[in-house]
């Protein structure tokens, strides 16, 4: 089911310095290693203006690198609702970042998830906000393995190889 595009993925949390920024810095990674970097494509945003222009949070930075990932060069953004139809997979960090995306004009419900409902091991669906806890290397350890079952969610569904016999 490959498509002449590449898959688009945006995650959203509400500055754009925390938890956004890391789960594209890792879901980026990820996809980079999969050697799957001309086909999909990462973002991150913020429901907020708080933020923009600015780099990551000096926690998400510290974090990131102790994990050798690399996110200086990204910067805060605040998500608007005309770029939501540019996204295949709108994944929100939390329920309240979740319910201000679904109540934006144009809103797709079936393109709009939160970020941990991808993680087989289940759990508390919200990635809390280290910016209030102080928490970032717990917040990493929340996001890597739900951004591993999205990926591999991704290539299930859009990058399977078509079967055999098949034009």
């Amino acid at each position: 089911m490959r498509s002449d595009r590449p898959v688009r993925v945006v995650f959203v949390c509400a500055g754009n310095i925390c938890r956004s920024p890391m789960a594209e810095a890792v879901f980026r990674e990820q996809v980079s290693q999969a050697g799957l970097g001309d086909v999909i494509e990462v973002a991150s945003r913020g429901t907020e203006d708080w933020h923009e222009g600015e780099p990551p949070h000096e926690g998400t930075l510290a974090v990131l690198d102790a994990h050798g990932i690399d996110a200086r060069h990204q910067r805060a953004r605040q998500i608007r609702h005309r770029e939501l139809p540019e996204y295949d997979y709108v994944i929100a960090l939390d329920r309240s970042n979740r319910d201000r995306l679904l109540r934006m004009p144009g809103a797709d419900p079936a393109r709009i998830s939160l970020l941990r409902s991808w993680d087989p091991a289940g759990g508390e669906l919200d990635v809390p906000d280290p910016y209030y806890t102080g928490r970032f290397q717990e917040t990493y350890e929340l996001i890597r393995p739900a951004t591993e079952a999205l990926l591999e969610a991704i290539r299930r569904r859009h990058l399977a190889p078509a079967p055999e016999g098949s034009a």
